[in-house]
């Protein structure tokens, strides 16, 4: 059974988190996106805790009520605040200076990324849902056929200053069509507005993108072993970013397409996504 713990990393910082395995287990810390919650990891919790690990999926800053500092400075929300908040919660987790595992969807395959990048001794593996090495996401963006910018164009809107009441209009409608035309359960799109359905952690996931931009900052090489998933239907990320993320891994890697999958994976297909992700972990062990 899932256990909806919190954590507390620092002063004004108490995350909530699903924990799920034994506490002694290898550590797998997954990160959510943007645009949705914690709950989208409710299938791969227990699948992971099964497999033998210690599953731990918190509510990002911004998302934990206990954890979401003042929205209008953006310098409360910076990349690198997010990333030492996850590297935090390994060490809250009890996992100190030992390897884990990491994975991460949207923007918290971002994080993702970038904790890869700066810490590749602290991974033993790395796996990312929908979101393409940041360098071939900039350079998709840079094309000349304008794609991938036309499907990147809701990071611009969300920079508005209305966009927080603007999303939750009229019953959270354009969020519940996004959601509901990519395949997400009428139920855990009522679970993800139970937490980002609130205007202060809709505010909370705004700052995310207000305090960085739309482009995403380049990063090296990733050394860490590798899975990118990615659905060929995803209607913010093309083919051309989805495929350039080989040229930026150099440790092994395996790119997984799943035919007809859009943009939420994990929850349209739960099965080939614990399939992919519990292989390429035994693979890979801390």
């Amino acid at each position: 059974m899932t256990e909806l713990r919190r954590i507390a990393t620092g002063p004004a910082l108490v995350f909530d988190a699903f924990v799920y395995g034994a506490a002694d287990a290898p550590l797998v810390l997954l990160l959510h996106g943007a645009s949705e919650s914690f709950h989208m990891w409710r299938a791969q919790l227990p699948a992971l805790a099964a497999a033998g690990f210690r599953a731990v999926a918190p509510s990002q800053r911004g998302y934990s009520a206990g954890a979401r500092p003042p929205t209008d400075d953006v310098a409360n929300y910076t990349f690198d605040l997010l990333m030492t908040d996850a590297m935090n919660i390994v060490a809250a987790s009890g996992h100190g200076e030992r390897r884990f595992h990491l994975v991460g969807h949207d923007w918290g395959g971002s994080i993702a990324w970038g904790i890869a990048d700066r810490h590749p001794y602290r991974l033993a593996s790395l796996t990312v849902l929908s979101r393409p090495h940041p360098t071939a996401f900039n350079r998709a963006l840079a094309l000349p056929d304008g794609e991938q910018a036309q499907r990147s164009r809701h990071h611009k809107a969300f920079l508005a200053p209305d966009a927080g009441a603007l999303l939750l209009a009229d019953g959270a409608r354009r969020l519940r069509e996004r959601w509901a035309g990519s395949g997400v359960p009428a139920a855990a799109i009522e679970q993800h507005l139970a937490v980002i359905g609130d205007p202060a952690a809709m505010e909370g996931m705004l700052a995310w993108y207000r305090a960085r931009g739309a482009l995403r900052a380049p990063l090296g090489p990733i050394r860490v072993p590798t899975l990118y998933i990615w659905g060929d239907a995803d209607d913010t990320v093309g083919q051309a970013a989805a495929e350039g993320t080989r040229e930026f891994v150099t440790g092994p890697y395996r790119f997984a397409t799943l035919p007809g999958g859009g943009h939420f994976v994990a929850e349209q297909a739960p099965t080939q996504v614990n399939e992919l992700l519990l292989a390429h972990l035994a693979a890979h062990p801390a």
